[in-house]
């Protein structure tokens, strides 16, 4: 059940205030104690994610969030984490507890999820016993059905389960990475570096998630590293149907990809299925035409320690700073740190991304819009730079 990584994983997110019985919930449908249960209002002091694997759905993760209503110094921190955990989450459970006489706070949230088009199962907990007056009362201040759950009592929790499952079943979560690039039978070759950047002993997960794809529509899948390529292409007795490489051997792979062949890269097929490929391409468009006395963001979904010739933070920058010009201003953020303004950036570059889901990457491309600021990915800004953009496919 871990094995699978959390940015394939649905992410269900529980919501409320203090001691509305979120933590129980999670603990219920996990079926074990993952979070700290208490009366004392404000026990959870920050996002308790875990996995889990939910009938009809499979791999999941629920987010436990600390209440929204929280108070002082570090309750607006604990806000905050709950704040950003809603960038990650692909269906939000709403919990609600009391009477309905002062429901700001819900609706807010309510508000903030449906601005955000992420699913909202809104719930009335601690209804031991039916709490219909109550439920209806929540149901018409929120415009909303209402269901009711009892964590203690297990009631509901099989109907929730089968309603998250429905949500998730009609968004039809399932990316389908190489798109309509290939077929059953094509020949795929994937050009793959094994430098000091990648793990010893592993594929990357952008590698790993192409090849399994591409097994999966029994296309014929080869591997080899970038000074191998010559010697793979020989071997063939016709030009494979697609090249799929390393963003950063880009224009290395493009200068041997047969005419017959088409080329992308793992980096771009990623910008496609985790984000919104036309507006990366129109960022790409706008990283070409910034001043050398610019600002760029690049973004990088994971955290991790930086190795000699680190993709996002050495190579794309020396790129950048050869093509715009010396006097670029680069700031290189990693994992949830991205900057709320983003408005003194030029452009934004994010990774693959292969560690987020896609509602997260869309999230923040939402924010580079509404901004106003051009956003693009590792893939296609690398592309554009060497001047390749327009014989790759996206």
């Amino acid at each position: 059940m871990n094995q699978t990584p959390r940015s394939n994983r649905y992410h269900i997110g529980i919501f409320g205030r203090r001691n509305t019985g979120k933590s129980s919930l999670m603990n219920a449908l996990c079926g074990q104690a993952i979070s700290i249960v208490s009366d004392i209002a404000g026990t959870t002091t920050d996002t308790v994610w875990k996995n889990i694997e939910l009938p009809n759905i499979g791999a999941a993760v629920i987010a436990d969030t600390a209440g929204y209503d929280d108070e002082g110094l570090l309750g607006s921190m604990r806000t905050e984490s709950t704040r950003k955990a809603v960038q990650r989450i692909d269906i939000a459970l709403l919990l609600l507890h009391g009477d309905a006489g002062d429901a700001t706070f819900e609706k807010q949230w309510k508000e903030t999820f449906d601005k955000a088009g992420i699913p909202v199962i809104t719930l009335l907990g601690k209804c031991d016993n039916p709490c219909e007056a109550v439920a209806q009362a929540w149901s018409r201040v929120l415009q909303c059905s209402v269901m009711q759950i009892s964590s203690k009592e297990h009631k509901g929790l099989d109907t929730l389960i089968e309603t998250i499952a429905k949500v998730y079943n009609d968004e039809n979560n399932v990316d389908d990475i190489t798109h309509s690039l290939v077929k059953a039978g094509d020949v795929v070759v994937l050009v793959m570096p094994q430098d000091a950047q990648a793990p010893k002993g592993r594929l990357i997960q952008p590698q790993v998630q192409t090849l399994r794809n591409l097994l999966d529509k029994h296309c014929l899948a080869l591997c080899c590293t970038p000074e191998k390529l010559p010697q793979m292409l020989a071997s063939l007795v016709a030009p494979p149907a697609l090249i799929i490489t390393d963003s950063q051997v880009f224009a290395q792979v493009q200068a041997l990809t047969p005419p017959e062949s088409r080329l992308t890269s793992f980096s771009v097929l990623m910008a496609r299925s985790k984000g919104d490929i036309e507006t990366f391409r129109n960022g790409a468009d706008a990283l070409m035409h910034i001043p050398g006395c610019g600002r760029v963001l690049i973004a990088e979904s994971c955290s991790h320690i930086p190795k000699n010739e680190d993709i996002g933070r050495v190579k794309l920058p020396r790129l950048l700073r050869k093509r715009l010009g010396d006097g670029l201003t680069i700031d290189i953020v990693s994992g949830n740190d991205f900057p709320d303004d983003l408005t003194q950036y030029n452009v934004v570059i994010h990774c693959g991304a292969c560690m987020f889901t896609r509602r997260h990457v869309l999230s923040r491309v939402r924010q580079a819009k509404a901004q106003g600021v051009p956003i693009t990915n590792y893939g296609i800004a690398i592309a554009a730079l060497t001047g390749i953009l327009h014989k790759v496919v996206l």
